[in-house]
Parts: C-alpha cells; structure tokens; sequence
C-alpha cells in the first residue's frame, strides 16, 4: 500500500456532493458546514459524532494543541502531574500540560484544573487568542474584557451564538476553530498557513493542503470483510467520512458488509475516509471509487510509451491518467495490465455542456 499526504484525501472529501447522513439535529446540510467538518478533522478528535454534547476543559486542551505546531510533538502518556486532579495517567495529561505551560488555559485555586468540567466560550477564547500569539501583556484593565472584545473583532465567533458565559458544544468547536484557521495571527499571517494549510481565493480554507504524513492508503476491503483487519485503531471511536460526507461507523459497517471499500485512514487523529467502490457512480461531481476490470489501454498517438487513458469492462466511459504516476502504473513499465481487477480513485468534472470527464488520481490493485 502507498501512504499518502493528508491533502490527497482530503480534497475528495471537500469535492464529494453525494447527500449528507443525519450527524445531529445541530449539523446543517450545506457546503460551508461540511467544509468546516473536514477542515477540522485533525484536531476535534471523533469530529462527526456526538455534536451536540458539551465539550470539558480536558477535551478542549487537546483541540489547542492538535490546532498548534505542538501536535507533532504530543506524547501518548505524560510523565508529570501539573495539576492536583490531574494525574499522569489521565487521558489529556499531555495536552493540559502544554496547554497550561502555553498560557493558553489556566487552573483554578488550590492547584486544580478540572478537566472535567464544560469549557465556557470565554474560556476558549484564552486559548484560541493564545494560539494566534496573543498574551496577558496585549490586554490592558479587565483582561477578560478585553480578551472578549479582541475576540470578537476578529470574528473569531462566526456561525455560533454563545455568550461569553454559556458552555461550548463540540459542533461550536467546529465552528471556533475553522474561524481560527481563516484569522491572521498576532503577525498578519492567516494562522491556517502556521499548520500547513492555505486560503482559498474566496477566504476558506483549503483543507486538503495541511501536510499530514500520517495518511495511510487507499486500503481495499473486500466486500464482507471486517473493517477492523484493515484500521489498525478502534473505528468506534474515529471520525469517518463516506464519499467526503460525515458519516459514522453504524452506515460504514453496513457499506462494508454489502460493498467494496475504498479507505484511507490517519491514525494519529482517528479519521477516516471510505469510498465506496462500484462499477457505476451516482456522484455528480467529485472524488469517487470505480472497481471494474481493465478492458484497454490507450496511448497517445505521438508517444506510444505513455498510456493516456483507460476503459473498464460494462461501461463506455475513458479514465484518464492524471499524472505520471498513474500512467506509470499503467504502461508497459507497471503493474497493471488489461485483464486486471482494479479499483480506480477518480476525480470527476462535468463541463458547463454536460460533458463528464474522469481522471485517474489514484488506484488499488486486487
């Protein structure tokens, strides 16, 4: 299996527009809100479940530090207890010590943090001014005040309705932190830039250039198969994603059992991205899985070296091979052969005529 950068992954999930599965009564069924689940998926661990439930402190820490250039460098087990009800072996020992090392959260009186505890949005906005480099000696008088009003002129609040007070829901991390990926820092640079990613022309978020190393895939599982032989973490506990929509394990458990199955997975932020392969899509534009067998390779009339493009057997569509690797792949050079099973990762295009063009961006021999 090849391992992929987390951006090849994540463009098929922000192009997919096959329907979305009912997530919660809070998720709405639109671009911008899917957008900003995937372009968080790395840092709200579980990001597509459970929506509705009140973030603790302890989670919160985590976010901040998945959201910073610490991520990389976050230990499983902590071997110091910074705070009195916070034992080494608590399950965000290791991020509530770098988040209170950074400042961007603190304990209370008596040496206590309570990670327990719902985080209020006042509290989270310590952290996320933090992570944009802001500190106590940028706020003047009622620090609190003055913190919230920063915070709001930067916007950092789009899409929630929180007063300062009020208890953070996981879908309200959702929104905080893909704002906090489209605010410029403390230094004029938009701090998406700071982990990785980049801005579209329109202001978004670019979700699929966070460099992300830790991207294994594409995986097949066979139909029938147990998702478990091939995701090396609990599926229970990962934020998946079918066809680039929010999904969860009940729809991929019951996909796997009836389909063929495209996956890619990290498994350092427990995400995971399906694809559903057949021999026919119904998506209408975007990232989709195609299993067939190869019926002909075609070459380009001037180079007969370099196959252009390819036909699978009981469709009369032409793949194309979007780039040297895949025509690598497919040439007298490779491994794939007309006869072969294979599962084709295509991007698909229609033109403003209707003309429907697939390339070739990726593939799973059988």
């Amino acid at each position: 299996m090849r391992t992929r950068q987390i951006a090849a992954v994540l463009t098929m999930a922000v192009s997919a527009t096959a329907v979305l599965p009912m997530m919660t009564q809070a998720a709405d069924n639109n671009d911008s809100y899917r957008r900003r689940v995937v372009g968080i998926a790395g840092i709200i661990k579980n990001v597509s479940t459970n929506l509705t439930e009140s973030v603790t402190r302890g989670y919160f820490a985590e976010m901040l530090v998945n959201a910073s250039t610490y991520s990389d460098y976050l230990p499983v087990t902590s071997n110091v207890s910074v705070y009195s009800d916070v034992p080494a072996t608590h399950e965000y020992a290791s991020s509530i010590r770098i988040a209170a090392e950074q400042g961007w959260m603190v304990g209370y009186l008596g040496g206590l943090f309570k990670p327990d505890q719902p985080i209020t949005l006042q509290e989270a906005a310590r952290g996320i001014l933090g992570l944009l480099g802001y500190t106590n000696d940028d706020f003047t008088g009622n620090t609190s005040y003055s913190r919230m009003a920063l915070f709001y002129s930067l916007e950092l609040n789009d899409n929630m309705n929180r007063e300062p007070e009020e208890i953070l829901t996981k879908n309200d991390c959702v929104d905080l932190f893909y704002n906090l990926l489209k605010t410029d820092n403390k230094n004029g640079v938009a701090y998406a830039t700071v982990i990785g990613a980049t801005l579209n022309s329109d202001g978004e978020v670019n979700p699929f250039e966070l460099a992300d190393t830790d991207l294994v895939g594409p995986k097949l599982i066979p139909k029938g198969h147990l998702l478990g032989n091939y995701i090396p973490f609990n599926v229970q506990e990962a934020s998946i994603f079918i066809d680039g929509e929010a999904s969860s394990y009940d729809i991929l458990k019951q996909h796997v059992s009836n389909d063929y199955v495209v996956v890619y997975y990290n498994q350092t932020a427990k995400t995971i991205w399906a694809y559903i392969a057949d021999s026919v899509t119904e998506i209408q534009e975007g990232r989709c899985a195609i299993r067939g067998t190869v019926e002909n390779i075609y070459y380009s009339s001037t180079d007969v070296m370099t196959p252009t493009s390819i036909y699978l057997s009981g469709d009369d569509v032409e793949y194309t091979l979007g780039n040297t690797e895949m025509q690598f792949a497919f040439s007298v050079y490779g491994s794939l052969r007309v006869g072969d099973i294979v599962t084709l990762i295509c991007e698909k295009t229609v033109n403003s005529n209707g003309d429907e063009t697939y390339s070739i961006i990726d593939y799973v021999e059988d």
